[in-house]
């Protein structure tokens, strides 16, 4: 049985009050939850240090929001994996939607950040997931495969464990929209047939997936139901602690 994994990406929201005390919200009311689902917050960059402090000895995970792929140098405004590591930082999201198709990152450096924060003994939640015109155009499956393969070209099995891979399709992010559970379910198993037939079917079957987009208290558990969704990566829910602890429990319940 894979363990459930909830992330929750804050994105570019809260100030330095409200970051921590969501971050102590959260870590106290998830605390008896924490043996049976991972979960892991993503606040912004700047207050990372302030709720690694708030979390204190408690089992919630603090994930970055992103990283870059050098270790040093004349990189202004970038943040380098022994910097997370430094600041306590467990996790960090790489290739969400955002970055894609906002900031307009490449698969290949996507790729080069992938590697980067393995080599750097941080765990990646790697991010794929169509645009809405993909999908309408029966795209899915081939958009979503081309992520994977360029994002983990030249990763080993070995490394590629530290990895769990986010599908979010990008028409259901912040929109309100919900892949419905077949939907959802679709695509994951597609994804854990395309990691079996890129490394091996052992690994394909611990290989951990969430969901992304839209997630919220109402739909937790009939999307991690779904027999391939193993997590969700959960954006504006998680800024309400009693939202984000809903769907935790939910996880718990859901993959006993």
């Amino acid at each position: 049985m894979r363990k459930p994994f909830i992330g929750g990406n804050w994105k570019m929201n809260t100030d330095s009050k409200a970051a921590v005390q969501l971050a102590k919200d959260v870590a106290q009311k998830c605390a008896g939850l924490l043996d049976k689902v991972d979960v892991s917050v993503c606040p912004p960059f700047v207050y990372l240090a302030s709720v690694k402090n708030a979390i204190g000895s408690a089992k919630l995970g603090l994930g970055a929001q992103n990283v870059y792929f050098e270790a040093k140098g004349a990189f202004t405004g970038e943040i380098s994996c022994s910097m997370l590591k430094d600041l306590g930082c467990k996790d960090v999201i790489i290739g969400h939607s955002e970055r894609r198709h906002v900031i307009g990152e490449s698969n290949e450096l996507i790729n080069k950040k992938l590697i980067a924060a393995i080599d750097a003994g941080l765990l990646p939640i790697f991010c794929v997931g169509e645009l809405i015109e993909e999908r309408k155009a029966g795209k899915t499956d081939s958009v979503v495969k081309e992520q994977i393969q360029k994002g983990l070209a030249g990763i080993t099995v070995e490394k590629a464990k530290a990895i769990t891979i986010a599908y979010e399709p990008v028409w259901a992010i912040g929109t309100g929209l919900t892949a419905t559970p077949q939907q959802a379910q679709d695509v994951h198993l597609m994804i854990r047939q395309l990691i079996a037939d890129m490394y091996n079917k052992e690994f394909a079957a611990q290989i951990r997936i969430q969901y992304g987009g839209s997630a919220n208290a109402g739909n937790a558990a009939v999307l991690m139901s779904q027999p391939d969704v193993d997590g969700l990566l959960v954006g504006g829910a998680s800024l309400k602690a009693d939202d984000f602890a809903a769907m935790i429990k939910a996880a718990a319940e859901a993959k006993k």
